[in-house]
């Protein structure tokens, strides 16, 4: 190349030095007869000088503005100290316009504040940003620590196809209809999970890819419509060694980006004690704040809320070690709706006085048992919920990490990794008033549940389990059925007639006649993962081109109409 540093590269080493380097213009101010030039790349920022001699021989340099230059490597007099290349600046000798750049819509800097869809559309510039830049770096670095682990385990990379077929049960599919076949649909793939199986069928043993994966559904600062996610399989492994071989893995990434060990065995907890305590099966625990039933202490309250409680009806709480101001209850009790409560009833604890919604008929014997089941022991607020236990529990799960933020009850850079295991293998479907498989239908279900889960569909567990890391569900897996009977048992369970089983699934089913490995697998989301990693506040910070919130890329404007004659080549007419 004709440049002979980057930007971020020299040193007081270099000094005396005659170099070449090419970049964007950062920064251009003038102090009396000198010019001084901040150049920019993505690996740093080097200071160039212009001297009142050569001013004039040099055309104007606006920002942005791609320049080479040619100059000679100073020590410099004012040095910065927060700058990889501040003990230097770099005389300039020659300088060249390679590009002249228009006035930015926004200012090419970190902390930015500018629109989303704003940044979105000229992605580009906002990718020139050193806090984007450091984002996609770390997220390359993730990859290659991911591969470099797989290779040294002695796994295979394969790539599975992105055409596939459309399958009943998970999310809904993106199609895309076939020209050649007329009136028949690909679909993009949700996972590589048949594919992935159909390989350790053929042999594979252990595979893994770094996969894009489609689900067309609702987004939120953890969802695109394309996302990519690390897939691996073992043959002969059961979950416990899946489980190890993701947890190390994690524990190298983390390690070798934050500079962060994490002990291993991660804590294993199951699903409903994930639910019961923390109101959610993706519980943050860097800090507890944990619900509690409480409905024993109020069996004879004549606070009016508690009185008239129906048969499956639950009181849960849970205590904050600090007296709430009014705004604060204000915005948790907006989350608390948002999530199917009614309201979110209080009560506070300061000098031996209760205060709150519910205080006025507080018992003394309610006050002692509060005192005692939340181990009180100074100034706090209690906040509840009244109702069915699923529904309060989530309610009080959301408010619980609201909570935690409106207090900084944790540091943000914390990395806190768990298991959550002995998921349901089922879930009931009001919209299809039936038990759909809760992961999906080539799940395992746990020992205990074998002989009985087809019947007992509300109490079946699954050999299935989740990685949780900051409140975030950063990947799932689970054991995969091999024998032929317990997967007909399964299809059964799901009401899925044998007609739809063979149209679906013949292909794969029969795959199962021919000698199959039992198996295991894990699929982690490589996008939440650095989003975490990076503190980033969504996943679009992240992803070099992403959708915005409504699924639109705004640069591209995708996705877009497209003329008839498209629609007429692959047979299809817009109602």
């Amino acid at each position: 190349m004709k440049r002979t540093h980057t930007c971020g590269e020299l040193t007081l080493d270099n000094k005396g030095e005659k170099v070449i380097l090419q970049g964007w213009v950062k920064k251009n101010r003038k102090l009396g007869a000198l010019t001084f030039i901040d150049l920019r790349d993505r690996y740093g920022t080097t200071q160039l000088l212009i001297d009142e001699s050569s001013q004039k021989k040099f055309p104007e340099i606006k920002s942005e503005f791609v320049i080479e230059i040619t100059g000679e490597v100073l020590e410099r007099k004012s040095k910065n100290p927060d700058l990889k290349t501040g003990e230097i600046e770099v005389k300039v000798i020659n300088l060249i316009i390679i590009n002249e750049a228009k006035l930015t819509p926004f200012e090419i800097k970190d902390g930015l504040e500018a629109n989303e869809d704003t940044k979105m559309t000229f992605r580009y510039l906002d990718l020139r940003r050193e806090e984007m830049q450091k984002n996609l770096l770390i997220r390359s670095q993730v990859n290659k620590i991911i591969r470099d682990y797989y290779h040294r385990l002695n796994f295979i990379e394969v790539e599975t196809p992105i055409f596939g077929k459309s399958t009943p049960e998970g999310a809904r599919d993106f199609l895309v209809p076939s020209r050649v076949n007329v009136n028949k649909f690909y679909a993009l793939p949700q996972s590589p999970q048949l594919y992935k199986q159909l390989l350790m069928i053929a042999g594979m043993d252990r595979y893994f890819q770094i996969a894009k994966c489609f689900r067309d559904e609702d987004l939120r600062i953890d969802r695109q419509p394309e996302f990519t996610q690390l897939d691996m399989e073992m043959s002969f492994a059961t979950p416990e060694d899946i489980q190890n071989n993701i947890e190390n893995l994690l524990a190298e990434i983390i390690f070798k980006v934050k500079n962060i060990k994490i002990k291993t065995p991660l804590p294993r907890i199951t699903y409903q004690e994930a639910i019961s305590k923390y109101g959610i099966d993706k519980p943050d625990l860097r800090f507890s704040l944990e619900i509690n039933d409480v409905n024993d202490i109020f069996k004879s309250s004549e606070v009016n809320l508690f009185c008239n409680l129906k048969k499956n009806e639950k009181i849960r709480a849970i205590k904050v070690d600090s007296l709430l101001a009014k705004k604060d209850l204000e915005q948790l009790t907006e989350v608390a709706k948002q999530n199917s409560l009614v309201n979110l009833p209080f009560l506070k604890y300061s000098n031996n006085e209760w205060t709150g919604s519910l205080a006025k008929n507080l018992s003394d014997s309610e006050k002692q048992q509060l005192l005692k089941k939340f181990e009180i022991k100074g100034d706090c607020t209690i906040l509840f919920a009244v109702g069915d236990f699923d529904i309060s529990s989530r309610g009080l799960g959301a408010v619980r990490n609201e909570a935690a933020k409106i207090l900084k009850l944790y540091k943000p850079e914390e990395i806190n990794l768990l298991w959550v295991v002995d998921f349901p293998l089922f879930e009931f479907s009001e919209e299809e008033n039936r038990y759909v498989a809760a992961h999906h239908p080539f799940t395992q279900p746990k020992e205990e549940s074998l002989q009985d889960f087809d019947k007992n569909k509300s109490t079946a567990l699954a050999a299935a389990y989740d990685i949780v890391m900051n409140g975030f569900e950063i990947g799932g897996g689970s054991q995969r059925i091999t024998n032929e009977n317990i997967q007909k048992r399964m299809f059964k369970a799901i009401e899925m007639s044998n007609q739809t089983v063979e149209d679906n699934f013949g292909w794969f089913i029969n795959a199962y006649q021919y000698g199959a490995p039992y198996h295991s697998g894990c699929a982690l989301g490589i996008d939440r993962i650095v989003m975490i990693l990076t503190q980033a506040s969504s996943i679009r910070e992240v992803i070099a081109f992403p959708k915005n919130s409504n699924g639109i890329d705004p640069m591209t404007n995708a996705p877009d109409l497209v003329s008839t004659k498209q629609l007429d080549e692959i047979n299809l007419k817009l109602k």
